[in-house]
């Protein structure tokens, strides 16, 4: 049988208020099915708690000692409702959300300096990951929520869709294919292109259009992070295949973005959330500031 606390509650009320009648009218119930309250109370204790007469109604010796009990219990309820629903209504918590080690590189800074302006109480944890491993971790629960490359429909999983860009060829100003406002990807032959391998979430896109254009699938260089392809391309290693969302010409001056065609292939961010799952306050409003800001500076 499970703890009446409705009764707990009357109990502690009649015994502040001394009163049955007093005690119902601030509860808003019938002096009946106050009484009722009661009865199911001591008979879940097994005890009398009030003393009752057509005029008086006094604690039992029973009722004395637990009145202490019964008033910590109530306040303790009342107070942890009350943080549940601040935490409602301020969005307060921590978050932990997986992301693609570009898109935490490159978005992700201006949303989280928004976030922590609007929600200065909450800690936000960023777990890195590459392609697959960021779906992983939604999966897994080691993450409220994930921003990874979209993939096919998946029956444990809801995707909302970030932003969408193409794939482009990285190269440095001096490079001989820098001042081509487009390519194809037959005419990247003889190129020393640096390429993401690991669990990037673009390796099989890349690899599945450079073996299409009869081209060796892995570029002579293989990184596992954008920042490093940047880094190899500005010391002019060779020439990075990224997403245009990388941006990386914004990041070193030097560099220059070559579309690349025949086809133009794009990449499609998206957050990842486990269907079913609810996310918190907290990590709801981040969700929410991601799919705004990044929705709108991507459109």
């Amino acid at each position: 049988m499970r703890l009446p606390t409705d009764g707990v509650q009357a109990f502690v009320l009649i015994a502040e208020l001394g009163s049955y009648h007093r005690a119902a009218e601030a509860l808003g119930l019938t002096q009946t099915a106050l009484t009722r309250r009661i009865q199911k109370l001591e008979g879940f204790l097994g005890l009398t708690l009030l003393d009752r007469t057509t005029r008086t109604v006094r604690l039992s010796s029973v009722g004395s000692e637990f009145l202490p009990l019964a008033t910590r219990l109530i306040a303790d309820f009342t107070q942890g409702i009350e943080r549940l629903r601040t935490t409602s209504r301020l969005s307060v918590g921590d978050v932990t959300v997986a992301t693609l080690q570009s898109v935490a590189f490159r978005q992700l800074p201006d949303v989280l300096h928004a976030y922590a302006r609007d929600y200065p109480q909450n800690r936000v944890q960023i777990l890195e990951r590459s392609g697959g491993l960021v779906t992983e971790a939604v999966r897994q629960g080691e993450a409220d929520f994930g921003i990874h490359i979209q993939q096919e429909d998946d029956a444990d999983l809801v995707e909302d869709r970030l932003m969408r860009d193409p794939l482009v060829l990285i190269c440095h100003r001096g490079h001989a294919l820098a001042s081509a406002g487009a390519i194809r990807w037959a005419d990247l032959s003889g190129v020393d292109l640096i390429t993401l391998g690991g669990a990037s979430g673009n390796r099989r896109l890349i690899e599945a259009e450079l073996t299409t254009a009869g081209l060796p699938g892995r570029g002579r260089f293989v990184v596992e992070s954008t920042p490093t392809a940047i880094a190899l391309v500005s010391a002019g290693v060779g020439a990075a295949i990224l997403p245009a969302a990388s941006r990386a010409t914004s990041i070193v001056e030097e560099l220059v973005e070559v579309l690349l065609t025949e086809p133009v292939i794009h990449r499609t961010i998206s957050l990842v959330r486990r269907r079913n799952v609810s996310l918190t306050p907290a990590a709801s409003a981040f969700y929410t500031v991601l799919k705004t800001r990044l929705s709108v500076a991507t459109a």
